[in-house]
């Protein structure tokens, strides 16, 4: 039987439910989801793995119109992601009306490429409804194939799986078959500190930090890990740390459960705040943090 391989980027607004699909295809917490808009900042590969295929899927950031370089940064990887494709999954949730961004949407209109548009989190509509969404996005996107899912209940997802097989071009492995990113763990451990976070400050908070492990250090029984939390401003630097340290002890609390179950070991880290003023203006501390490749 012939193998088939291919790339396919998941695009779609803000809190759609990309990155739960991706986890759904993956069977493994590869991208952080909270509630929060803009939680993805990188293109995430998670790879799907069968005898006879392997689906290389990239979850990238929600699209928006940039406020500042950071997010000028996030809708590159959202440009690069109609660019090596062989499948693209279009998102939208029921009650969406339309992307942020008319070029990308023209883009998605126009591709050559199969596109699959996923109507998500039907299991919060009715049957109406449902009906009408569906009628209203083959009006917009008519060369798409329409299909209604739930990423969060699993509803349709290996249906969606399956057709994406279907229409994969015949090639062989792009990477090793039991490869699930094409992250190192450090990144992981990153993005699951930063979900913390996301899950527990309001406002600009959450917008204004980056992480980054300078230190892991894996041994038989135990992972040893130092991780700086970096904000923009001292006042910043209060909030993250709280009254007597009691916040960035929750965060680290939850943080290391997390990790165990990740890594599946026991797991020691040790967190720290540090301000980096306007990291996310700085062409170079973006360029550190992964988000400029020039």
């Amino acid at each position: 039987m012939a193998h088939k391989a291919g790339f396919v980027n998941i695009i779609g607004n803000p809190n759609v439910g990309k990155s739960t699909l991706m986890n759904a295809f993956v069977g493994e917490k590869l991208s952080i989801i909270t509630s929060k808009a803009q939680t993805t900042r990188h293109r995430i590969l998670g790879i799907v793995n069968g005898e006879d295929f392997q689906i290389v899927l990239s979850d990238t950031p929600g699209i928006i119109k940039p406020a500042y370089q950071l997010q000028e940064n996030m809708m590159d990887f959202v440009k690069s992601a109609f660019e090596d494709a062989d499948v693209l999954i279009y998102m939208v949730e029921i009650g969406e009306q339309s992307l942020k961004d008319e070029a990308f949407f023209k883009k998605i209109t126009n591709a050559e490429i199969p596109v699959l548009l996923l109507l998500n989190k039907i299991d919060t509509s009715d049957q109406h409804q449902l009906e009408e969404q569906m009628q209203y996005w083959k009006e917009k996107v008519p060369t798409a194939e329409i299909y209604p899912i739930s990423a969060l209940e699993g509803f349709n997802v290996s249906e969606v799986l399956n057709r994406i097989i279907e229409v994969m071009p015949e090639s062989p492995a792009f990477y090793p078959k039991d490869q699930l990113t094409d992250k190192p763990e450090r990144f992981f451990v990153n993005e699951i500190i930063r979900e913390k976070i996301l899950m527990h400050y309001k406002k600009e908070i959450p917008y204004s930090v980056e992480v980054d492990t300078e230190e892991f250090f894996e041994e038989e029984e135990i992972i040893k890990m130092r991780s700086i939390i970096m904000v923009e401003r001292d006042s910043q630097k209060g909030i993250i740390i709280g009254h007597k340290g009691s916040a960035l002890k929750r965060v680290g609390v939850e943080a290391r459960k997390d990790l165990e179950k990740f890594f599946g070991k026991q797991v020691h880290i040790e967190l720290y705040v540090k301000v980096n003023k306007n990291w996310r203006s700085n062409d170079n501390q973006l360029r550190r943090f992964g988000y400029l490749n020039k």
